[in-house]
């Protein structure tokens, strides 16, 4: 049962390995309720991001949550997916479940105004992890939900560093209007963007951590992680992966885990070499109505404690869809009926 530290969310996202993470680390910690989760066009097309978080959902046994589909394209743009990241299905590697419950059939950004208006002011806060599609809309819908959110911590953006342009990260980029209303509301924003997230890394040491814990989740993230890895050393040169998207969801577990900075943020939706650029003023002193913050720096072993711990308590879950053992003999029954089609043939 919710207790007065108990942090509301509604955790907006385009699953994506590591938004699958992020939302296994929202439903296994006790600190958060989680009260919605919607989708967004990104990582992939919506239907394949939205199939991915009913999967995942069953995978770690959430249940009584809403789950909504939203924008299916930018604001102003064209799609933009990330195939070379997170595979053609948005989270190539694990065999997913089929889904075990239907979508609320409210529009994502309804839900995510309905959930707002519905709790007390000061009391929701909304973590995107993905582009702001839904959240711009759902401002501009009801420009309400403002002042009666908490805060807005969203994984994007990045101080000093970019890696869909060397200026821009994917999720600004990909709707920079989007952002660019989301950034300038008035609410509340923590920037949880790359200078804080290349540091979230999944070495080998965390890959094991969580293969100890030695459930079904803890093995699905494994597998996520086994995929990610490889993509991110090709496309990028990692040698272990930065896994952006918890981190904005540790940041509301615990602030003290991540150093937030205080400062002016403004969204290029023009530049012809800095579109999607979010252009942070580090001149200082921040004004005093400045409502935009950057996490800066992370605490490493403390982030991952806080993914393991959720995985724990996650544990064993009743009817999953999938297991290590089970996507192995899938994928057994898979290669032998190929055989058996071949040597019909």
């Amino acid at each position: 049962m919710p207790d007065a530290t108990t942090q509301k969310i509604i955790l907006d996202c385009d699953p994506g390995h590591d938004d699958a993470v992020a939302l296994l680390l929202a439903h296994g910690n006790p600190t958060i309720e989680l009260l919605a989760v919607t989708t967004v066009v990104g990582n992939q097309t919506l239907p394949k991001v939205t199939r991915n978080a009913l999967a995942v959902a069953r995978i770690a046994g959430i249940t009584g949550v809403p789950f909504a589909a939203g924008a299916d394209r930018p604001l102003l743009r064209e799609i933009e997916v990330a195939p070379e990241i997170h595979g053609e299905s948005g989270l190539d590697g694990p065999m997913l479940p089929e889904p075990s419950f239907d979508l609320d059939e409210r529009h994502a950004v309804d839900l995510i105004i309905d959930t707002v208006m519905a709790h007390e002011p000061g009391t929701v806060t909304i973590v995107p992890t993905a582009g702001l599609t839904n959240i711009a809309l759902a401002v501009r819908k009801e420009p309400r939900i403002v002042e009666r959110v908490k805060q807005v911590v969203l994984m994007g953006g990045g101080v000093h560093v970019g890696n869909w342009s060397p200026v821009a990260e994917f999720n600004i980029v990909i709707d920079p209007e989007a952002a660019d209303i989301v950034f300038r509301a008035g609410w509340d924003v923590v920037m949880v963007g790359l200078d804080l997230t290349h540091q979230a890394l999944a070495t080998p040491e965390v890959a094991a951590r969580i293969a100890a814990v030695g459930t079904g989740p803890a093995a699905f993230v494994g597998e996520l992680l086994a995929f990610f890895g490889k993509a991110y050393e090709d496309a990028q040169g990692f040698d272990a992966p930065p896994v952006h998207d918890p981190c904005a969801v540790a940041y509301v577990i615990d602030p003290t885990i991540v150093r937030a900075v205080k400062m002016p943020i403004a969204i290029e939706t023009t530049g012809t070499h800095t579109l999607g650029m979010t252009v942070a003023d580090l001149r200082g002193p921040a004004p005093e109505d400045c409502r935009t913050s950057a996490a800066m720096e992370l605490d490493h072993g403390r982030f991952w404690d806080l993914v393991v711990d959720a995985l724990e308590r996650i544990g064993e879950t009743p009817d999953t869809g999938w297991s290590p053992r089970a996507a192995a003999e899938a994928v057994a029954e898979s290669d032998a009926d190929v055989a058996v089609v071949t040597q019909e043939r």
